[in-house]
């Protein structure tokens, strides 16, 4: 029996206390919406729903045993939505997609781990299409921003002239904020398996790693990892460091719609820096800083030592971090034939990118599934494919994420 519209589970780790905040702040816990907290530990979990405000009477505590998958079969037939929190998901998330995916619950998480959800697709997409789940990844700023800003972009450039943009491009232009040790966690599990398994870093690699299998190809080539002057935004531009994730979601979007952009549709990242000799050395610096960092962390003994210095899982930017954090994307779509009619849309956050936006993001993403009415079959999908229009509205209204077109 379905008693919940959503479970957080994972809600005593630092991203699910922040999602469980931003719940109980902004939907309480006695109104339309019903939810509660699930993970393997009660007593944690239930100093989060003390540190949130909320009571044993309003909000409920789930228990299960994530490496015990009946445990997590009788954990989801409780819900309409799991809203995972828990990486790395290939170490820790694999049982639960499948518990969903077999019971026909809907499913949404944050990992940005391209061959876990390439795995993930292959094993259960057709247990998931059967059952009715919509299973969503990358709910999170991997990759909400660039999946539903070239969503938006395109509507607004078909609205204006007609046609679709051929070509899209995201620049980050600015950003703040802090990072947290699941991610930290996430990156090094993610090298640590590509290390043992050389086919791992191929998937991550190739450029359509997340299409489906009979439609894996097209005009985009490697992520670019260096330094060049982007003539559109007159700026010197150097490699995004989420581009390797981002820009496999947007491509599948873009297939599992069947190719409304056209087959010859491209899209890139890139970071934006000045123009001139300062933007120059900028970029330059930033392009080689990524490119040492990816080397050593290539190299398990430097990605260890380099691990020592970093955040350890449950620990993440302070609250006074996260309010003073933002980011600020431009995502320029190029029409067809005339650069006049060029659309040019801002995707801008309010809080730091990865944990006071990303909690938003994910929360808007599970109510969506649960209480929009979405005409999406089971299967596994991307956050544009599966929520469209309806996601669209609830970041505008509710996440603090605004799309606006600039020209």
């Amino acid at each position: 029996m379905q008693t919940y519209d959503i479970l957080v589970w994972g809600a005593s780790g630092f991203t699910g206390k922040l999602v469980a905040e931003y719940l109980y702040r902004q939907y309480g816990s006695s109104g339309d919406l019903k939810w509660a907290l699930a993970g393997r530990n009660r007593k944690k979990l239930q100093a989060v729903r003390t540190a949130i405000g909320a009571s044993s009477e309003d909000l409920d505590v789930l228990v299960a045993d994530a490496a015990d998958l009946e445990s997590l079969r009788e954990l989801v037939q409780q819900t309409r939505v799991v809203c995972s929190t828990v990486g790395p998901y290939a170490q820790y998330g694999t049982g639960l997609v499948q518990a969903c995916a077999e019971a026909g619950v809907d499913y949404c998480d944050l990992t940005g781990e391209v061959h876990w959800m390439r795995q993930m697709i292959e094993q259960h997409a057709s247990a998931a299409s059967a059952s009715g789940a919509r299973i969503v990844h990358t709910c999170g700023f991997d990759s909400i921003p660039s999946d539903m800003g070239v969503l938006f972009v395109q509507q607004t450039m078909f609205e204006r002239h007609g046609v679709y943009a051929k070509q899209v491009k995201y620049r980050a232009k600015d950003f703040k904020g802090g990072f947290s040790g699941g991610t930290v966690a996430s990156m090094l599990n993610m090298m640590d398996e590509a290390e043992n398994d050389p086919t791992i870093n191929e998937i991550m690699q190739h450029p359509y790693a997340l299409n489906p299998s009979d439609d894996n190809g097209g005009l985009d080539g490697p992520d670019r990892k260096d330094a060049f002057y982007d003539e559109d935004f007159s700026a010197w531009a150097a490699p995004f460091m989420m581009a390797g994730i981002n820009t496999r979601v947007v491509r599948r979007t873009q297939a599992l719609m069947d190719h409304p952009y056209g087959h010859e549709f491209r899209y890139d990242e890139a970071t934006l820096m000045k123009d001139g000799p300062i933007g120059a050395v900028s970029a330059v610096a930033l392009s080689l800083a990524t490119s040492t960092m990816m080397s050593a962390n290539a190299f398990g003994p430097a990605r260890r030592l380099i691990a020592r210095m970093l955040p350890s899982p449950g620990e993440g930017p302070d609250q006074a971090e996260r309010e003073n954090g933002y980011f600020k994307i431009a995502v320029l779509a190029k029409h067809p034939t005339d650069a006049s009619k060029n659309i040019l849309a801002h995707v801008d956050g309010d809080k730091d990118p990865g944990y006071g936006s990303t909690a938003k993001m994910l929360a808007e993403s599970a109510i969506c599934l649960a209480k929009d009415g979405l005409n999406t079959q089971g299967g596994f999908w991307t956050p544009a494919s599966a929520m469209g229009s309806a996601l669209l509205r609830r970041l505008n209204d509710n996440a603090g994420v605004k799309f606006t077109v600039a020209t």
